[in-house]
């Protein structure tokens, strides 16, 4: 399929929104401005790249609360110093001992609510952020927490997005979430763009937690800190919370099943990294309990086409792409989750499976949900994911979860897509981390009063349908959608650390990416400015698990002519804007001229790459 001496990838555009960056001492970039400054101050002060991440991590859980929180959850693919093996950081706590598909089916669901305790799996987030720091970073747990308590404490600038969020929930938060009403609601009212925030209760937590770092070595304060958190005040909270009925995304009241019990018995891990090959390079994501191999399948189905046939800014290289991840989507539905034998990634890419994926791909845009016998087994999906939605359930009703709909929003036909937050650090000494936290965003359920934080949904991803790999189960990972990715190159050197939010978009906008830098040879920058698209019609990952057949949602600056072009091919197209779509960051390090370097997003004027 390929002949490089006559095909050729488009040309970047002559101009970007903002260069590269380049340096030597270090580079952080992530979905807002404060947390990259954070981190950055942490290597300018010595700190290695766990240092800057941790506290940079912490600092978005405060600042950005609709995308992020304590009670959530997050992955991360990372590299040391001394050893280049991608490892991935595994912070997606699992169902908690009560939460069994027939017990949500005997509270009256038919699926797991989009909002409320109910959807809680154990949180991940925090454990995992100081299971980082223990093991590879360098600084006390009060040093790399000390900036998120002062804004937490002393407050800080809303974005535009945290208000829009609030007001889209504000009805739910008045008549049912009264301790949500209490702390984003100041004086009973919607905060404005720039509004000082506060967050004391989460301040005193953080102080407390803190406090609690004691033991004759760093590693063992971290650990007692992690214990509080599993075992203590933090998990006692928790659990008298949930004992409490409260509104679900469902339209009904429920109790949480979360227990003391749960977290103790719980903690963050590290484990290999699931690893492909495309075009000279290694690609680093998590295992199957998250969607990071889905990836790997899009790029091993790309990896024989011509550069041209590649660049998604054309007609035809747009429609490969989004034929491409149909499938990478199905298969991720169909065989992902945390069962050992649910997908073996050497038969996702086998060669022959490969190919017979491969000829599925037409001229025309297929509408159809077509998973493959993955090491000849038979595929399955749940019955609901076939589908769709149920008769009168809609995106805009599911109050609380991670979609919600923003009136007059331009470009994003009111609904808005983005729940989670990114962050990637390279440090002076050749470490690198990627990032993407989630979870306990502020409409996922109501605050805890005494912590000042919400219990995170992942459990959504799962199925009330028995017997499918991601079938609600005790003790098992939720199939997550946070998936970093890091980049290697043929000496296994790592070049890229990169992700985004945006649920079931984030591995498409990253393939987007990594054609355009790998393929292309566009720089970092050039790649994330570039026009966006993404398939809808894949059941989506969260509530209420519905589909578009055949949907692609496109940014107006892919042009009309190629917008046109996959229309007539039988995509279902809705406009976003010309800015709408993706919100990446990258680090990396240039080998060669032993230079490291950032970028981040343009897009909503929040995300930063700070480094020199």
């Amino acid at each position: 399929m390929r002949d490089d001496a006559v095909m050729s990838f488009g040309r970047p555009p002559a101009f970007t929104t903002r260069p590269t960056l380049e340096g030597t001492v270090g580079m952080a970039a992530s979905t807002h401005w404060a947390a990259s400054a954070t981190a950055m101050a942490v290597l300018e002060r010595g700190g290695n790249a766990f240092d800057a991440a941790v506290a940079a991590g912490f600092v978005l859980q405060v600042v950005e609360p609709h995308l992020n929180g304590p009670g959530g959850d997050l992955t991360a693919v990372f590299t040391t110093a001394d050893d280049p093996t991608p490892r991935v950081l595994d912070g997606q706590g699992p169902a908690p001992a009560a939460a069994s598909a027939a017990r949500y089916r005997d509270e009256g669901l038919d699926r797991v609510p989009g909002a409320g305790a109910l959807a809680a799996a154990i949180p991940g987030a925090t454990d995992a952020w100081l299971l980082l720091l223990r093991d590879h970073g360098t600084w006390e747990v009060g040093d790399v927490v000390g900036p998120a308590v002062c804004y937490a404490r002393d407050g800080f600038p809303a974005v535009a997005r945290v208000g829009s969020t609030i007001g889209a929930v504000a009805d739910l938060f008045r008549e049912h979430w009264p301790s949500s009403a209490a702390l984003w609601l100041p004086g009973g009212r919607l905060p404005g763009p720039g509004e000082v925030l506060r967050n004391p209760a989460w301040a005193d937590t953080l102080g407390r937690l803190a406090d609690a770092a004691r033991g004759p070595t760093r590693e063992a304060r971290v650990d007692a800190v992690r214990t509080v958190w599993a075992e203590g005040f933090v998990a006692e909270a928790v659990e008298a919370f949930c004992r409490k009925p409260h509104r679900h995304a469902s339209g009904t009241d429920h109790a949480g099943v979360l227990t003391v019990a749960d977290s103790a018995g719980w903690r963050a891990s590290v484990v290999d990294a699931f690893v492909g090959t495309f075009r000279g390079h290694r690609v680093a994501k998590t295992p199957s309990w998250g969607q990071g191999p889905a990836l790997l399948q899009m790029l091993a189905l790309l990896e024989p086409y011509d550069d041209a046939a590649l660049d998604p800014s054309t007609e035809a290289g747009a429609h490969l792409v989004l034929e491409v991840i149909k499938l990478a989507q199905a298969d991720r539905d169909a065989w992902f989750g945390d069962v050992p034998d649910a997908v073996v990634l050497a038969d996702l890419l086998d060669p022959a499976y490969l190919d017979a994926r491969r000829s599925l791909i037409t001229e025309d845009a297929s509408p159809d949900l077509r998973p493959g016998r993955v090491g000849g087994r038979e595929p399955r999906l749940a019955e609901l994911a076939v589908a769709g939605a149920a008769p009168g359930v809609s995106a805009s009703s599911a109050v609380g979860e991670p979609t919600v709909t923003l009136e007059g929003e331009p470009g994003t036909d009111g609904e808005v897509r983005g729940d989670t937050c990114h962050l990637d650090v390279v440090d002076r000494w050749g470490a690198v981390v990627s990032v993407t936290p989630s979870g306990g965003w502020l409409q996922s359920s109501p605050v805890i009063p005494e912590l000042g934080f919400a219990l995170g949904t992942r459990l959504q991803m799962t199925w009330l349908e028995e017997g499918l790999p991601s079938t609600l189960t005790p003790g098992r990972r939720p199939r997550t959608t946070l998936t970093p990715t890091l980049v290697l190159d043929d000496e296994g050197r790592p070049v890229t650390a990169v992700g985004s939010p945006g649920g079931d978009q984030q591995d498409q906008w990253q393939l987007l990416y990594l054609l355009r830098t790998l393929v292309g040879g566009w720089s970092p920058q050039a790649a994330i400015d570039a026009p966006a698209l993404h398939s809808t019609s894949a059941p989506g990952s969260f509530w209420p698990r519905d589909r578009e057949p055949g949907g692609a949602v496109v940014e107006d600056r892919l042009g009309d002519a190629v917008i046109a072009g996959l229309a007539r091919r039988g995509h279902r197209i809705s406009r976003a804007g010309d800015w709408a779509l993706g919100r990446l960051s990258a680090v990396g390090i240039d080998h060669a001229r032993g230079v490291l370097w950032g970028a981040a997003n343009p897009r909503g004027m929040q995300g930063y790459a700070v480094g020199r």
